[in-house]
Order: C-alpha cells, then sequence, then structure tokens
C-alpha cells in the first residue's frame, strides 16, 4: 500500500498552504480497516459503543464522539459532523438519528444506551456504519487533510521550521501517513484549548513538538506519541482514572 503526502513547493513558508493525502480505493480501505481494528477490533458490535467513564458513545470505525442532549465536554464532538458528511455521499441514516442531531444523543447515560443497544433503532444505527465504511475512512482522510496547513500556523514561530520538516517526514512513506490521520482521529488535531490538563495538549501538533527529529521519522512519532499521551494521564484529574487507559494508547501508538 502506497499513501502519498503531496507538499506543494514552499509548503510551510508559502502564505497558501496545501497538504493532502491522496489515496487509491484500495488503499483508502486498507485504512479504514486498520483505523477500524485499532478502536473496536474490526467488529460490527464495536460500531455503537459507550465505554465505562465516558460521557458519550462512540461511534463508527473513527469511534466518533455524540454527546448527549445538554451535555458538553472538553473534548472534540465529531459525530455529527459525520453524519453531516455522510448525507453529503448519498447515505441516509437512521430517521432517529436525523431528528436527534439539532438537540444531541438521545441516550442520556450509558446505563440508558446499553439497555437498547440490541434494540431496532441502535441495530439501525449499527448496520448503517458497517454500510459506511469507506465513506467513514474519507471523512478521516478529510479531516487531516483540513488540519495538515494549520498545525505550523498553530505552532510557536521558533518552532516551525522543525514542525514542518517532522510532519514532511512522517508523512513521506505509507506507514507514516497512516499514523498521521490515525492519530488525529485518535487525539486530535491538538488546537482546541479545551482539550488540555494543566496547560498541556496531547493532539498531533504536541506530537510533533515532541519529536527529536532522529532516527526513523515514524518510530520518532511512535515514542513522541506514547511521552505525549503519558503526560496526559499524569495531568489528567484523578478522577477520571485514565491509568487504566494508558497501556492500550501506547501499544496502539507503538504499532505504527
Amino acid at each position: 500500500m502506497k499513501l502519498l503526502i503531496l507538499i506543494a513547493t514552499g509548503f510551510f513558508l508559502a502564505s497558501t498552504l496545501h497538504a493532502q493525502i491522496q489515496l487509491s480505493a484500495s488503499e483508502r480501505d486498507a485504512l479504514g480497516k486498520k483505523i477500524w481494528q485499532n478502536e473496536s477490533s474490526g467488529t460490527v458490535s464495536g460500531l455503537t459503543s459507550w465505554n465505562k467513564g465516558e460521557d458519550f458513545p462512540s461511534l463508527g470505525i473513527g469511534h466518533f464522539i455524540w454527546y448527549p442532549v445538554g451535555k458538553r465536554g472538553p473534548f472534540e464532538e465529531s459525530f455529527p459532523g459525520l453524519v453531516e458528511f455522510l448525507q453529503s455521499r448519498g447515505k441516509q441514516p437512521p430517521a432517529f438519528v436525523v431528528a436527534a442531531l439539532p438537540k444531541g444523543c438521545p441516550w442520556p447515560n450509558r446505563a440508558a444506551f446499553e439497555a437498547v443497544r440490541n434494540g431496532a433503532e441502535v441495530t439501525a444505527l449499527r448496520n448503517f456504519l458497517a454500510a459506511s465504511v469507506p465513506e467513514q475512512t474519507d471523512f478521516l482522510i478529510a479531516r487531516f487533510n483540513r488540519a495538515a496547513p494549520k498545525l505550523i500556523a498553530a505552532a510557536p514561530a521558533g518552532e516551525r521550521s522543525a514542525i514542518e520538516k517532522r510532519l514532511s517526514a512522517v508523512g513521506a512513506s505509507s506507514r507514516g501517513a497512516f499514523a498521521l490521520v490515525d492519530y488525529v482521529n485518535f487525539k486530535g488535531e491538538g488546537f482546541s484549548l479545551t482539550e488540555r490538563y494543566k496547560g498541556e495538549g496531547w493532539g498531533l501538533l504536541q506530537v510533533l513538538e515532541a519529536m527529536t527529529g532522529k532516527g526513523d521519522p515514524v518510530d520518532d512519532f511512535s515514542k513522541a506519541s506514547a511521552a505525549v499521551l503519558t503526560r496526559r494521564v499524569k495531568n489528567s484529574p484523578p478522577e477520571r482514572n485514565e491509568q487504566k487507559w494508558l497501556e492500550g494508547w501506547t501499544n496502539r501508538v507503538g504499532r505504527y
């Protein structure tokens, strides 16, 4: 599989920035399957999940967040955007999803979701998500493509040249391109000020900042990802008990 990042001349130095991952259908499908495997072991049942200790369900191959009615949190909500994207591609979600989107996730908590997870509505949603995996993958790639030109602008001025070189080096291989798309989906771009503990973020930008710039670029990215996630857990509120997730998180990025 060959994934390409096409970088315009003067990519991070020009006023107009362009970075795009462009894939064939088979390359896209392979990338989507790997992300689905990372999020829920590639299972259809895992397309509609509500993890213990979280305040929202995680839906689709990317475990896209959907906050319940009247609730919001520090993490970026991505499921409504996914649904809009799928509709633009001619995929029609279950009617109850369309009706709920303006208000929020119709299940108020995990217990309510678990009580109906095998009911008609959640089953219909799961079937819809299973039938739209290629388009969900396109959504993930589009998210990275939107974020890439903004990464340098968001970095401190003195670090922009180094960030440019690291992003380019990681994205130069198929392995690295997957790592970039997967990490943005997994932990975000790193732009949101609400996605911080003790003032420190854990998104793609923070990983690029934490890289050493030495050795194999993807190995460097993998190690920096693990360090940033370990820092997140260390800084996290004790009541969230994020330590329970750290092993799985570091195993995931360790496979990059």
